[in-house]
């Protein structure tokens, strides 16, 4: 295997993983009830099924898994400048947010973990960035690559991850009130503001 074909390959996998991040929350927010009677017992089913998506979603790509757009090394370099905001992101939105969060555990079992809605940080200026530094992960892959597979799980996490934060802003306006509702007016979801007010 040649190394374009072993990064295109990486670069599938990283993608279909990515791609179906909010897959798994369409499995936890509308049943979310149901889980937190089973506390962090849900992910004894929720991971797997997720790990069903990403099989699907790399699956099915698979046979275009050599059908490029492009096909350039020099496309590397403004994917690098993506992968390195996508970290940057990633760095400034897990300060100040634990695994509990990240992983939904605080909403699977909100009377054993703080219940905080976090506004300061990157959160300032953006409500959702772990999703903004995932689409950036995303454009880099996409752009290094070339790969049409890549674009079309962009496009899918693009339109799956817009109703996903829809649902994610109910539950977080049913356990936050007024609070979320007034950040919300304030903040953007995934476009972030360059300045604070």
């Amino acid at each position: 295997m040649n190394p374009r074909a072993i990064v295109d390959l990486v670069a599938l996998l990283a993608c279909s993983l990515y791609g179906t991040i909010p897959l798994f929350w369409f499995v936890v927010h509308p049943f979310v009830e149901r889980w937190r009677r089973r506390g962090r017992r849900a992910y004894v089913f929720i991971v797997p099924v997720w790990g069903g998506f990403i099989a699907i979603a790399f699956l099915a790509m698979w046979p275009f898994r050599s059908a490029h757009l492009y096909a350039n090394w020099f496309a590397w370099a403004p994917a690098a400048i993506f992968f390195l905001l996508g970290f940057s992101i990633y760095r400034a939105a897990f300060q100040k947010f634990d695994r509990t969060k990240v992983s939904g555990l605080a909403e699977l079992e909100p009377d054993r973990h703080r219940q905080q809605l976090i506004t300061t940080g990157i959160r300032a200026r953006v409500r959702h960035p772990i999703y903004l530094g995932h689409l950036c992960e995303i454009a880099g892959w996409c752009i290094g690559t070339g790969l049409v597979a890549l674009y079309v799980l962009a496009i899918f996490a693009v339109i799956t991850g817009a109703v996903m934060i829809r649902m994610e802003d109910r539950e977080l306006e049913a356990r936050f009130g007024e609070a979320f509702r007034a950040y919300r007016q304030r903040v953007p979801g995934v476009v972030p503001r360059l300045r604070k007010d």
